[in-house]
């Protein structure tokens, strides 16, 4: 039986899915240490561990997918739009394929790619389309990184803000404004970096770190939820490597608390587009 695969090209890592002869799907990962497409594409190839005779086709999708020829040696390469295989992905992923039923829901969701910026898609069974997204995502915290606490590995940050206080850096409602403001309690924070705008201060890598990713978190888990709400989608499911990190999934789980909101985080989120472009290429 020949294999499948499909390939997601993010500007920060190459995510790839491998399905074998016996139907279960590989996962794999590489650093796109910003090369050319062509040369990532070789990469993954590799890493794959099969002659490129053993393919039927090959799915491609993100970053700059559209630059590979459709064939390589003889094997397709079958382009697949990044929002469909987004909204695929993550509709796979939450268990929201195929309408009602158990572990189910009607309407779809909104799903979010937490890559090295934001997409947002309204998924709906096979349909899908871009709503809205921002420039803040896993690059920014990286970028924050590195400028505020001299590293841009993500794990790292994940690790010292787990260990930290972002009210250290933040001002909360209660500072801020003296009450507060709907659901939102008044230890919330009402400024990012706040506190560091009143007066100097120093902070400690561990309080700077969780403040990053509180304000990376926070933008996209409100942005999504407003998304949400105006496509009239009961969820967000957030996909993308940035989901990986344990810092960032607490900020989604207190936003989606502040606003009666549900966020979804499924196992495996970086590889959500990858999947979702394997599916829409089985068909």
């Amino acid at each position: 039986m020949p294999l499948h695969a499909a390939i997601d090209f993010g500007l920060t890592n190459i995510d790839a899915v491998l399905r074998g002869p016996d139907g279960k799907l590989q996962t794999f990962i590489l650093h796109s240490n910003y090369q050319p497409v062509t040369a990532q594409l070789e990469s993954m190839l590799e890493l794959f561990g099969h002659p490129l005779a053993d393919f039927e086709w090959i799915a491609v999708t993100g970053g700059q997918f559209r630059q590979l020829p459709p064939t390589l040696n003889g094997v397709r390469l079958l382009p697949v739009n990044e929002v469909p295989a987004i909204g695929r992905g993550g509709l796979h992923l939450a268990g929201l394929e195929g309408g009602s039923g158990a572990g189910k829901q009607k309407g779809g969701a909104l799903v979010v790619s937490a890559g090295s910026g934001t997409a947002m898609v309204a998924a709906r069974g096979r349909q899908a389309h871009h709503v809205t997204g921002s420039a803040v995502g896993g690059g920014t915290l990286q970028g924050l990184g590195r400028l505020l606490l001299g590293t841009a590995d993500a794990l790292e940050i994940d690790r010292l803000a787990q260990q930290g206080d972002a009210n250290a850096a933040d001002l909360t409602l209660a500072e801020a404004i003296g009450s507060t403001v709907g659901h939102l309690p008044p230890d919330a924070n009402a400024v990012n970096f706040g506190r560091l705008a009143r007066q100097a201060a120093v902070l400690s890598p561990e309080d700077l770190a969780a403040a990053i990713v509180r304000l990376v978190g926070q933008v996209i888990a409100v942005i999504a939820i407003n998304a949400a709400r105006a496509e009239k989608l009961p969820t967000v499911v957030v996909l993308g490597h940035l989901a990986d990190l344990p810092s960032f999934r607490q900020v989604l789980h207190v936003t989606a608390g502040y606003y009666q909101a549900s966020i979804t985080v499924p196992d495996q989120p970086g590889f959500g587009t990858a999947i979702g472009a394997l599916l829409w290429a089985e068909g």
